[in-house]
């Protein structure tokens, strides 16, 4: 398997929080930076949040102190905590390996 596969997108309301979690081969992740990027209807895809191996993050500004990403470099996963969503974060989520190997996306819609 060389393609990352995202779970855990759904219909939350404003204020709510989802889980996002992504898993992938130990060929595709160990050692490996892992990123969530997102894409709004009509926009570009961008980036969310990433992760080193040793876990040092970055983040988007929209999304500082609201969301936090983590990994389990043991089960080769990656998880996106989002809190205090807005309307505004509804996108498809994708997890990226650092090889550059995409997920197919999950679907995140926060209503008002």
């Amino acid at each position: 398997q060389v393609q990352p596969v995202e779970s855990g997108g759904g219909l939350v309301q404003a204020g709510g929080s989802l889980r996002l979690s992504c898993a992938a081969s130990g060929s595709i992740f160990s050692g490996n930076i892992m990123a969530w990027y997102r894409q709004a209807p009509g926009k570009q895809r961008i980036l969310v949040a990433a992760i080193t191996p040793r876990g040092t993050t970055n983040y988007a500004d929209s999304v500082k102190g609201r969301f936090t990403i983590s990994r389990d470099n043991a089960k080769n996963t990656v998880a996106l905590q989002m809190n205090s969503l807005k309307p505004e974060d509804t996108a498809v989520y994708y997890c990226k390996t650092g090889l550059g190997n995409w997920g197919q996306g999950t679907l995140v819609t926060v209503s008002s």
